[in-house]
């Protein structure tokens, strides 16, 4: 069971132990990584066409997708709204930076390719049956498995040179407070949505382990439960990611902690411009420290439940 487990962790904490100082060799793990996560959402896709009665499954992952995004949101909110009431942390008038990105349009893109890669994926796979390739749902689904080591191992090597260092994590207790808030509220609202899915309790916790990191939570449940509850899980973190967009600059100045952890593990790259513009310097390391932390945990918490 465990074995398993151990085979895709390797690869990540592989990646971790390596430092690179090269801003070049850098640049190109970033690519790989965005690559990677491109082609296994392509493949993702193809694997789909491999089910009978396409167009109910697709079907059944949008009304369970929708189901556990109704679960976790409320949670996340109240849970974050307490936060929000106990916390010092506040905005203010905190100073905005003058050229962080607005257009809502720009911050939406990122989101748009990668589900539209999906259904490229979809699509090319109905046209390869169609020529009688029958067999591609397969071959796409072993080639995913591996292109998967390799995007753990350019994952790890992200983290371990994201230039976070360990103590100034733990001396944000901000950050720490809104990730760990986050993250409890998240696996609560996995265990009630469990049983409404169908699914097993570790199988609930899995999937709303992702905390909005929505290209790596659907490809590693994918990989571990198949690509109809992969495609559960990215497409509700991914409706995660864009709720934030829209209430970021609602609730930024009123609940400080609800705006920066609601966007979970993009609040250090999707939805940190849109943080820094209305909510102004104040808030980057906050949101930097708590996107990291999930960021870090959801990988392996993931594949950790899926082994029980």
């Amino acid at each position: 069971m465990f074995s398993g487990l151990l085979l895709i962790l390797l690869p990540l904490v592989l990646g971790y132990l390596v430092p690179i100082h090269d801003k070049r060799l850098q640049t190109v793990i970033n690519r790989g990584v965005n690559l990677s996560v491109y082609a296994i959402l392509g493949l993702m896709g193809v694997s789909l066409t491999g089910l009978d009665n396409l167009g109910e499954e697709l079907a059944r992952m949008g009304g369970q997708a929708a189901l556990l995004f109704l679960v976790i949101t409320p949670v996340n909110v109240v849970a974050l709204l307490w936060l929000s009431r106990r916390s010092r942390l506040h905005v203010g008038q905190s100073r905005v930076v003058a050229n962080a990105p607005t257009s809502k349009l720009a911050a939406l893109q990122g989101s748009l390719q990668l589900a539209g890669v999906v259904a490229l994926g979809v699509l090319l796979g109905v046209m390869l049956f169609r020529l009688g390739l029958g067999a591609a749902p397969t071959y796409a689904e072993r080639l995913a498995e591996w292109v998967l080591y390799a995007l753990l191992a350019l994952i790890g090597c992200q983290l371990r040179n994201s230039g976070m260092p360990l103590k100034q994590i733990l001396l944000n207790r901000h950050g720490l407070a809104i990730a760990s808030t986050v993250a409890v509220s998240s696996l609560f609202a996995g265990l009630l949505a469990a049983p409404l899915l169908g699914l097993r309790w570790n199988e609930g916790l899995a999937m709303a382990a992702g905390f909005g990191w929505y290209s790596l939570s659907g490809i590693l449940i994918g990989d571990q439960l198949g690509p109809v509850l992969g495609g559960v899980a990215f497409f509700n973190d991914l409706a995660r990611e864009l709720l934030a967009f829209l209430l970021i600059p609602l609730v930024i100045h009123r609940a400080t902690p609800l705006a920066i952890g609601y966007g979970g593990a993009t609040s250090m790259d999707f939805t940190l411009p849109v943080i820094q513009q209305h909510g102004g310097v104040a808030c980057v390391p906050i949101a930097v420290v708590s996107g990291f932390i999930l960021s870090l945990l959801s990988p392996p918490l993931i594949l950790l439940l899926l082994t029980l």
